[in-house]
């Protein structure tokens, strides 16, 4: 099982320079915003920590991710505020329908594309979950904080980018 005890992931003393300069956006959901809004706070929290500026872009559903993080990107890509990053949040909830399995499918594949399309990372911090309590287990539970981690695992990217220069 994934439990953040089986990660080293938190343990930011190494990897995450200082990141003043450097700018994440963080494209969310409206649907279970009482979740996304927690996994925001965990992001940005995380992000600002590191001295880097967050951006937050809401979108209606998951699906819109993809989309929301192209665009921003294309308009932004030669001004002096552009991303290094991107951190797509929502949470998608098992239904009654397959509905569930397109949106997942959609939204991971989506993101698989801008992570080998673009020059920045674009971090997955979409919750695909069959209920309540396994959301609220990856909001600071047992699975650890996946806002959190999200912030995290960006500012990491980053820095992994960096070295490569």
């Amino acid at each position: 099982m994934a439990e953040i005890s089986n990660s080293s992931l938190l343990q930011t003393t190494a990897g995450i320079p200082n990141l003043k300069d450097a700018c994440v956006v963080i494209i969310r959901t409206e649907w279970n915003a009482a979740i996304v809004d927690a996994l925001e706070k965990g992001a940005v929290a995380e992000v600002t920590k590191a001295g880097a500026c967050a951006h937050v872009i809401t979108v209606p559903g998951a699906f819109e991710i993809p989309f929301a993080v192209r665009a921003y990107w294309d308009a932004h890509k030669y001004k002096d505020d552009r991303p290094q990053a991107f951190i797509a949040l929502g949470c998608v909830l098992r239904g009654d329908t397959p509905h569930f399995e397109y949106v997942c499918r959609a939204v991971t594949d989506g993101v698989l594309q801008l992570n080998l399309s673009m020059p920045v990372p674009t971090i997955f911090g979409v919750l695909t979950v069959d209920n309540q309590q396994q959301a609220d287990e990856r909001i600071g539970g047992r699975h650890g904080h996946k806002g959190e981690e999200a912030g995290i695992t960006a500012l990491k990217m980053i820095a992994v980018k960096k070295s490569f220069q």
